[in-house]
């Protein structure tokens, strides 16, 4: 299988910023855009300030930055990635948004591209009918920070084709990745599993059991976790971790994957994480 050379990503956040950068630092040619190209830029300057960090950790060269920084280049229009073979959506959490952007990428791209979605939760089958392409529809769900982490979660939905699916599984080995095969159900493998128990965190702290800081001391040391459930809460953004557990409540319809009310309550005052300021800890300072 020819390996693909060129990809769109669409959404140049976090997650975004950081399949950009794995991909780039695997020679690929990106073409990465946002709601506007300011947004898109300030997406490149975040992976700029990464690269500058592993530069002065002497993890990558000052020519290795460069190389990756050159291979990246932001636009204002889906318009330049309609011939990429593959084009990655790394937008917010929510069905509309990715429902709308499934559509336009539809409308603009080549009839051969492959449309992949990074979503952490959301059906695939449910994204891929929004288009007129279902069998070149599929999940490819990366994991934060993207450079960093080994897993890719491969999803297939109900119309995906074998060719899509073998192709996008090739691209993640091409990053060095490690792809896993997974059904559409609600939240794959690893939210599926991960979620309710940073969830339950959030029940145990509600209920005054033990303190933040004593919750994630009592996971680490207990079940040998390298983060506490709250801290990694806090990393993944307590609105996403919101997003999935409630797509798994609706879903699959069952109580035990009930959003924290506490958790609710955090997203609700702008308490979203890291990215906030402040989260169940505080990274104000």
């Amino acid at each position: 299988m020819k390996p693909i050379s060129r990809i769109g990503i669409l959404g140049a956040g976090q997650m975004g910023g950081g399949i950009a950068q794995a991909a780039a630092a695997a020679g690929i040619e990106v073409v990465i855009s946002d709601r506007d190209l300011t947004t898109a830029q300030a997406g490149l300057e975040q992976i700029n300030k990464r690269l500058a960090s592993q530069v002065k950790r002497e993890k990558i060269s000052p020519e290795q930055q460069q190389d990756v920084l050159r291979k990246i280049r932001p636009v204002s229009d889906i318009m330049e990635m309609a011939d990429c073979p593959l084009v990655i959506e790394a937008a917010t959490e929510n069905m509309a948004l990715k429902l709308q952007l499934f559509q336009q990428l539809d409308a603009a791209c080549s009839p051969s591209t492959i449309l992949a979605s990074n979503t952490s939760s959301i059906s695939i089958t449910t994204i891929a009918a929004a288009t007129q392409r279902p069998a070149q529809v599929i999940g490819m769900h990366f994991f934060n920070p993207v450079p960093a982490m080994a897993l890719v979660e491969v999803i297939s939905g109900l119309a995906t084709d074998d060719t899509t699916f073998a192709t996008t599984k090739a691209f993640a080995e091409q990053l060095g990745k490690t792809p896993v095969a997974c059904k559409d159900k609600a939240g794959f493998v690893v939210n599926r599993i991960l979620l309710p128990m940073l969830n339950e965190a959030c029940f145990v702290l509600d209920e005054g059991v033990a303190c933040a800081e004593d919750i994630d001391s009592a996971m680490q040391l207990g079940c040998a976790h390298p983060m506490g459930p709250l801290a990694l809460a806090d990393f993944i953004g307590l609105d996403t971790c919101l997003a999935v557990m409630e797509v798994l409540h609706k879903e699959l319809g069952e109580d035990k994957y009930r959003p924290a009310p506490l958790l609710r309550q955090y997203v609700a005052a702008g308490w979203t994480g890291r990215k906030s300021g402040r989260g169940f800890f505080n990274y104000s300072a």
